[in-house]
């Protein structure tokens, strides 16, 4: 009883160093790491993209020592739209190769000299000391860099010493013939990759099962024929901390969790066919022979190594795979709409800039639309939203792009007046929508953090709140619909509400300071109220700029000031009125 609970702290330990190490080091890099694989996945040359892309894989996995820490890193981006699927596939194979670091570090075990160096090196002899030293700098540092080294160091001292406990549990099994003979039934390769791949499964980390699989060489028991099976197991079972990971994901991250998946499924069905081919056909010599834990790092290695050198050449062929089984398209939301803006139409100034409106147009329904999400996340929260937020930001984000390089290769000296006008005109509303559309998801995410810490508005509070996001919908619609429709009526009327939108904000900020002496508010809903009604003024901001250029161009006003100039004498009594109107509208 006494071993068992021996093994379990050993099991414990190595398990708890490993993650303090890990979570150290990534805390020691700080955001460099996910901001290396989100910007050094790519390269103008063919193929040196993919082979930058497995050489990180590699480096961040062998520094944070968890190739599903990096893939699930890179199903967020994927998630978000920050990297696209075909920069993470050689990621991900890199990271498979990284996840073997942990287990050539463990074969230090294996030194065994009378040279005074050799033995220091040793884990049973420096462990203690990585420990003494980790502690002494954690507890007598105040300086965050340092604590984050000394935490490495606990971490890999507990790690040695987790390994250490558990040999010493294993060591009198050396004798045992009852031991030697169940461990042989690993032999069989079915058995083998099961139980490799459910304590994988288990304990979530294939680098602690190959590590206690290591620990378990001192016995003598584990041969070649054991350990491969199992170390097959152990890289399927690794998967299953992505798949859980995955979970919630919008698709072309569910196609990196399952290119991950893939890599070690398609190594463990080549692998198996190879080996288990041969030895059942001419055999393999010293196939029974015993391994010791450098062997099994070797075979860890080999497999993962092997493997991603084999698949890389085939990454693109791999994406297109996952999007079949998944049912996905390796097209970006709106391409086809982006599309549009042909080449062959630049000479056709006219044709040219009608294309670029309708984009606009439908830049601006994903606008609308994501708008009235994040505004609906504010009364029901769906996480599930945020898929289409994203996937809506995304077309908003490229179609700024494209629109920006399209307009200014259009053959100016076929534009008309009206042509010219129209051409400033969108290149100068561009960014105008896509900052309003950047607000329009910054109230969702705004929303989620209410949700999860609980935020709630007073009674007052929220109804002043219905009231601005009302107004501002209405804004929003209206300086869409002026631009689309060369709707000159509308855009005069664009400044006022947005004034207005300004009155109501100052008087909630008012109305929210007085709540908060009387108690009746929270100071966490006022920082949400503020930041909300921080975003309906850029929105009105920008939505005023827009509504300049409309102006400008339809109204035949050249001379008009669009960064400082008022679409109406802001001192007439029709501007003002048009103030109270709608200041009245949505404050009652």
């Amino acid at each position: 009883m006494l071993e068992v609970l021996e093994l379990f702290g050993g099991v414990g330990l190595f398990l708890f160093g490993m993650n303090l190490m890990g979570n150290s080091l990534e805390k020691l890099a700080g955001s460099g790491l996910e901001k290396i694989l989100e910007t050094l996945t790519t390269s103008k040359k063919r193929g040196v993209g993919a082979i930058k892309g497995w050489g990180l894989g590699l480096g961040v996995t062998g520094i944070i020592q968890s190739s599903a820490a990096t893939t699930i890193m890179l199903i967020g981006f994927v998630n978000a739209g920050i990297m696209k699927l075909a920069q993470t596939i050689p990621v991900v194979y890199g990271a498979n190769v990284g996840s073997t670091v942990t287990a050539q570090i463990l074969r230090l075990g294996d030194l065994s000299s009378d040279n005074i160096v050799l033995k220091l090196l040793k884990p049973s002899s420096f462990a203690p000391m990585l420990v003494a030293v980790g502690v002494f700098f954690h507890l007598f540092s105040k300086k965050k860099k340092t604590k984050d080294i000394a935490g490495i160091l606990i971490g890999l001292g507990t790690l040695f010493y987790g390994m250490t406990m558990m040999e010493e549990v294993f060591a009198p099994l050396k004798e045992s013939a009852k031991f030697r003979s169940f461990f042989l039934s690993f032999e069989n390769p079915l058995l083998g990759i099961l139980t490799g791949l459910v304590i994988t499964a288990i304990i979530q980390s294939s680098s602690a099962s190959v590590g206690i699989l290591q620990a378990l060489s001192a016995t003598g028991s584990v041969t070649y024929s054991v350990a491969i099976p199992i170390i097959i197991g152990q890289n399927l079972g690794k998967c299953m901390t992505i798949i859980l990971g995955s979970i919630g994901a919008n698709k072309k991250a569910k196609r990196a969790a399952l290119s991950y998946l893939m890599f070690n499924i398609i190594g463990a069905v080549f692998f198996s066919a190879v080996i288990y081919g041969v030895y059942y056909t001419v055999g393999i010599k010293g196939f029974s022979a015993v391994v010791n834990r450098g062997d099994i790092a070797n075979i860890h290695l080999a497999f993962n190594l092997f493997t991603s050198i084999m698949l890389l050449p085939f990454s693109n062929q791999m994406a297109s795979l996952t999007g079949k089984i998944l049912k996905d398209s390796d097209e970006s939301y709106g391409d086809e709409e982006i599309r549009r803006l042909d080449d062959m139409l630049l000479k056709t100034p006219g044709i040219a800039l009608k294309q670029c409106k309708r984009l606009m147009s439908s830049m601006g329904k994903k606008i609308m639309e994501n708008y009235n999400i994040s505004m609906g996340l504010l009364t029901e929260y769906d996480k599930n939203a945020f898929n289409t937020l994203n996937d809506n930001e995304g077309f908003i984000d490229r179609c700024e792009t494209a629109l920006s390089a399209y307009v200014v290769r259009i053959d100016r000296d076929r534009l008309t007046p009206d042509n010219r006008l129209m051409a400033q005109e969108i290149l100068n509303c561009i960014g105008d929508y896509e900052r309003i559309g950047d607000y329009s998801i910054n109230i969702g995410y705004i929303a989620q953090e209410c949700h999860e810490n609980k935020v709630k508005f007073s009674k007052k509070g929220r109804k002043e709140l219905n009231s601005m996001l009302e107004a501002t919908k209405n804004l929003i619609s209206m300086t869409l619909e002026s631009f689309d429709g060369d709707k000159l009526s509308e855009a005069v009327r664009i400044e006022p509400l947005g004034k207005a939108i300004r009155r109501l904000k100052d008087e909630s900020e008012k109305n929210h300071v007085e709540r908060l002496q009387d108690g009746d508010c929270g100071v966490n809903g006022g920082v949400a109220l503020y930041d909300l009604i921080n975003c309906f003024e850029k929105i009105a901001l920008h939505a005023r700029s827009i509504s300049r250029h409309i102006v400008k161009r339809l109204g035949d006003d050249k001379n008009m000031d669009e960064m400082h100039g008022h679409v109406m004498d802001k001192h007439s009594e029709e501007y003002k009125a048009m103030i109270n109107y709608y200041y009245y509208k949505y404050r009652d």
